[in-house]
């Protein structure tokens, strides 16, 4: 039986959320976002995990800086549109060498009908690499709970960004009529 879209999303959010778990992650600071929908519903009934919707991306890298002195462990959810947002605040994290790990879901990718979402899609890789930060990428839904965990344990391990991108591939294209 072929797995549909929605399946395959609540799938992920419970693998993904159970990485988190298991890594400690206590706040997830996002901007609403359909690629996080599953994953952002499955951290707001968990009581263990407090969600912060953010007005703009950049304010979940200086709520993931105070996390961390506060003796918490954060994560930021947003899409690759708003990678450009937070270009300055990365600053912070090299600076004050703390972990920050962002789960990115691609925009401009495959099968994009929307024009304005391909430059930043093109760049997000190579813009936080420029600012310093780690990233794997997950191409395939099959990959995505070896990356994350991955991506938890530098972060965590080591005090690094990591930013996990979510391929568009996964995550299916918006279609508008």
């Amino acid at each position: 039986m072929i797995e549909t879209r929605a399946a395959a999303a609540e799938k992920r959010a419970e693998t993904i959320h159970e990485i988190l778990r298991g890594n400690e992650v206590t706040i997830v600071a996002h901007v609403p976002d359909g690629g996080h929908a599953a994953l952002i519903a499955r951290c707001e009934h968990d009581p263990a995990m407090q969600t912060v919707v953010l007005t703009t991306e950049e304010e979940g890298v200086a709520l993931a800086a105070g996390a961390w002195l506060g003796g918490l462990r954060a994560v930021l959810l947003i899409q690759s549109s708003g990678v450009g947002n937070i270009i300055n605040a990365l600053s912070l994290t090299d600076s004050g060498k703390f972990p920050l790990l962002m789960i990115v879901t691609m925009r401009g990718e495959w099968g994009e009908q929307m024009a304005w979402q391909v430059p930043m899609g093109r760049a997000t890789r190579s813009v936080l690499e420029a600012m310093g930060v780690m990233v794997y990428e997950a191409e395939r839904d099959e990959d995505v709970a070896e990356i994350m965990e991955a991506g938890a344990s530098l972060a965590f391990g080591s005090g690094l960004a990591v930013a996990v991108l979510i391929s568009q591939r996964i995550l299916g294209t918006k279609k508008f009529d």
